[in-house]
């Protein structure tokens, strides 16, 4: 069985680290490169660098960034946001990225997931979801989450993996900064309905959210940002508290 992985994301926007409740109303966290060498030394498993507006904005991910961040970084890095082709992967790979996370650009173009899966390996390609509950159904969003597709969540994982994708990055965004605990219910879906691994995201607030998620669903990771960016919990003391509640961590 795999061990679970504790993820710290940093959302950038401007070059500044931010987060926000429900996707909006984004607050300043820090640099990303002190908040990298932070979780470098803390314990963190992976870490994850998503370009939050470079898709709204129409631009590439700020390579120079992704350069300088992978400099503090001997864990697993995996960079987003703004991803569209095979030069643009090549690019973050070679600033130093691990993996690569597309999210807008596969649902607009799912038979990119199978080009960068062919030419890099499945491992280095995530797919990120972004779903929200509307009217009864669990619908993927794209463009930093502004625009509901047709697509039922579930559904478009199943594709992705199929397509090529190594991972799964769900982000529930109902859950997304409201610190209320992980989305348990989608989550557990997702994560029974493919054979890759799935990173759960949004809502952790307390260590018990973690506890619950890798108990409750088959996620392998979990990815928070505030409650890490503001040191309300640490890396090291969460995975201790895993550890008491026999949960298998790196």
């Amino acid at each position: 069985m795999l061990k679970k992985r504790i993820i710290p994301c940093l959302d950038i926007k401007d070059g500044c680290t931010v987060k926000g409740i429900n996707f909006e109303d984004l607050k300043n966290a820090g640099d990303p490169v002190e908040l990298a060498k932070k979780y470098e030394q803390e314990g963190a498993d992976e870490l994850v660098f998503l370009d939050i507006t470079a898709t709204l904005e129409d631009r590439k991910t700020f390579v120079e960034l992704v350069r300088d961040i992978a400099k503090e970084l001997s864990i697993p890095f995996t960079v987003g946001g703004g991803i569209s082709s095979i030069e643009d992967v090549r690019k973050l790979l070679e600033a130093g990225a691990d993996k690569i996370s597309i999210n807008s650009s596969a649902v607009k173009n799912p038979k990119l997931i199978s080009d960068l899966a062919n030419e890099f390996g499945s491992q280095c390609i995530v797919v990120a979801i972004d779903t929200r509950w509307v009217g009864g159904v669990d619908l993927v969003h794209i463009n930093g989450g502004r625009k509901a597709t047709e697509l039922t969540t579930v559904e478009w994982a199943r594709q992705a993996e199929n397509f090529g994708a190594g991972e799964i990055l769900l982000t529930s965004m109902d859950g997304d900064g409201t610190k209320n605990g992980f989305d348990l219910r989608i989550t557990k879906l997702v994560s029974e309905n493919v054979s890759i691994p799935v990173i759960a995201s949004g809502g952790a607030g307390a260590t018990e959210d973690f506890v619950e998620v890798f108990n409750e669903t088959k996620a392998t990771g979990a990815l928070a940002a505030s409650i890490f960016h503001f040191n309300e919990i640490g890396i090291q003391d969460l995975k201790q508290q895993l550890k008491i509640q026999k949960i298998e961590v790196r």
